[in-house]
């Protein structure tokens, strides 16, 4: 490892509209300098006001920032007549031959296109990131003295990143690819049974830089929004992040139960949905993603145990019993999943009170369902309200349950 002097620690500037795409850069920026000093906005006028406050050691901007374009910021750079010429990449959806032309007196470093070429992003940074031979590797923060894991956790329950991944996400990729390209239909089948790349897929194709006012609601809708490349570029940069497999065998072995009745929730949702002739595709991910706060507790629960701080299982199963529903809501808000899947994910729980929809009756008895120890509770399961609303019976909660 090459010893770095911290003054030489590279500064970044990420100007960038979509916070998906945002987030995306931030990831690749990490994995090569995990070091780097990072800010990052969503506006031509904030990157303007951050540039005339610090010195940057690298800008990357989206061409069509709102207010402010990216090219303005970059013509503001360059008049400025930095020595030595400050490193500008310029990322634009447009690769006609006028708009490079438009580009080219301003001499960005790089002028890539969406969506991005992950490979060629990253070997771009680290020409620019990094000198040649050098290696930087980061140790873990410690945690702050006096720091309680109450205290911690509610400090991330606003900034998590969300449940561990389920599936091994850069072989799903590999497994997609055709001669064509990359095969939707194959990556579905390879991650729909992973609540966290569900979820950001789901919440990234909702995003407001899609300009798009019918929500994707399914994994197969946000696949088919999204596109090939920017759906493969998603789902690789949630590898980049910290601690996105559990490593510690406690916390893997609670995450295994929470996977579990989130797929059969999951499962049952589909097949009962299709019983009643239902959105099953909706019904499915909502049964999914109902674990997703807790499974974002587990995976913030080893943070704090890399960092330094104790933990034991009873510790494990009162932090989920305290901040497995709070941080479930703070994600599904955060990440503006559609109201509707957001109402069916909340009636798995319990059933507000008014009227009710056949969907959310589903998922409530789905979500009773998955829970079950064994057979004998399918009788008082098929006594309840919600299994007499829809008129299920204990012969369809055997075959639903035995499927």
């Amino acid at each position: 490892m090459t010893v770095v002097d911290l003054s030489a620690v590279p500064s970044v500037l990420i100007a960038e509209a979509d916070p998906w795409s945002r987030d995306l850069l931030k990831q690749v920026v990490l994995s090569v300098r995990c070091d780097a000093q990072l800010d990052v906005c969503g506006e031509g006028q904030q990157a303007l006001v951050l540039l005339g406050q610090k010195s940057y050691d690298l800008v990357i901007a989206d061409r069509d920032l709102p207010g402010v374009s990216g090219l303005d910021v970059l013509r503001a750079v360059r008049q400025r007549r930095h020595s030595p010429v400050l490193p500008f990449i310029l990322l634009s959806s447009r690769n006609d031959s006028a708009s490079v032309r438009e580009v080219l007196p301003l001499a960005p470093t790089a002028y890539l296109t969406k969506p991005l070429d992950m490979n060629g992003l990253t070997q771009r940074l680290h020409g620019l990131l990094l000198s040649a031979g050098q290696e930087v590797l980061c140790d873990v923060p410690e945690l702050a003295p006096g720091m309680t894991l109450k205290r911690f956790l509610t400090q991330r329950r606003v900034s998590s990143d969300g449940a561990p991944l389920w599936v091994d996400a850069r072989s799903a990729v590999k497994s997609s690819l055709s001669p064509d390209g990359l095969d939707l239909a194959l990556l579905e089948q390879e991650v729909r049974t992973d609540p966290h790349i569900t979820a950001v897929l789901i919440a990234a194709a909702n995003s407001a830089a899609q300009h798009l006012t019918r929500p994707a609601q399914s994994l197969a809708h946000a696949l088919q929004r999204l596109g090939p490349a920017q759906s493969m570029n998603l789902v690789q940069g949630l590898t980049l992040k910290y601690s996105a497999y559990l490593s510690d065998p406690r916390l893997a072995d609670y995450a295994a139960h929470q996977w579990g009745v989130s797929l059969r929730a999951a499962e049952y949702g589909r097949t009962l949905a299709n019983m009643l002739n239902l959105d099953q595709e909706r019904c499915y991910c909502a049964g999914l993603l109902h674990r997703l706060g807790d499974l974002a507790v587990l995976r913030c629960l080893q943070e704090w145990q890399e960092a330094g701080g104790e933990l034991d299982t009873s510790t494990i199963d009162e932090s989920l019993a305290e901040f497995g529903a709070a941080y479930g809501s703070a994600l599904r808000t955060r990440w503006r999943l559609p109201l509707e899947l957001r109402e069916l994910i909340a009636a798995v729980y319990h059933l507000g009170g008014g009227v009710y929809s056949r969907e959310a009756l589903v998922m409530n008895l789905v979500g009773q369902a998955a829970i079950l120890e064994s057979e004998e509770g399918i009788e008082a399961l098929a006594q309840s309200k919600t299994a007499r609303l829809l008129k299920i019976g204990t012969s369809e909660l055997s075959r639903l349950i035995k499927a």
